[in-house]
Parts: structure tokens; C-alpha cells; sequence
């Protein structure tokens, strides 16, 4: 999950923990890179409005990792309109999710 909004983030994980996910945070774009080759993420839910870089610079960025070749990416942003869905894709995202995050549609995504 990265979120520079720390409560949103420490509340969509404690989510994904009930799922059955381990879960790890981060709060900066660059701060996702450099956890991402050692925690080999299935899944990683960014949102686009970042501090340092935006999410889809950090999807195309991810998705140039060994490490993250097949992970799926799902959008978690505010960012809903055709143009912000369109961009996900061109970035490489597997999914685009409006905030507030519909909790059953994550699920769904997740299995």
C-alpha cells in the first residue's frame, strides 16, 4: 500500500490484513521502490498524488522491476475521471479504483 496519507494507509492495511494479507507500507513513491525487490509484492495498491513523484510514474517505474514484473497494480485514488482511468492504463496499472475504495471490489480483485 503506499499513501502519503498515513491514516488511509494504516486503515486500507489493517483491511487487507482481515483479507488474509501481509501487508507493507509506504508513504513516498521512492520509498516503494526501495522496498519492492525484498518484499516481492503480489499485489500493491498506489495512489496517484504522491509527494515526491505521482503513482504513475511509480506503476511504469515498478513495473521495470524484476521484482515486480507481475505484480498486479491497482490504482487507490481520488483521481476517478476517464482521463485519470485512461493514464492508470498507459502506466501500467491492472486496476482503477476511486477513493472512497469500494471494500467488496478490492476483495473481488484480491482473489
Amino acid at each position: 500500500m503506499v499513501d502519503d496519507n498515513v491514516d488511509a494507509a494504516e486503515t486500507m492495511a489493517t483491511m487487507l490484513e482481515l483479507f488474509g494479507c501481509t501487508t507493507l507500507l509506504a508513504h513516498t513513491a521512492a520509498g516503494a521502490l526501495a522496498l519492492a525487490p525484498d518484499f516481492l509484492p503480489e499485489v500493491a495498491l498506489l495512489d496517484i498524488g504522491l509527494p515526491d513523484f505521482n503513482g504513475y510514474e511509480l506503476a511504469r517505474r515498478l513495473r521495470g522491476l524484476d521484482a515486480c514484473a507481475s505484480t498486479k497494480l491497482i490504482a487507490a485514488t481520488g483521481w476517478g475521471q476517464e482521463r485519470d482511468r485512461q493514464l492508470a492504463h498507459d502506466a501500467g496499472f491492472d486496476h482503477h479504483l476511486t477513493k472512497p475504495i469500494d471494500i467488496e471490489r478490492l476483495r473481488l480483485l484480491l482473489q
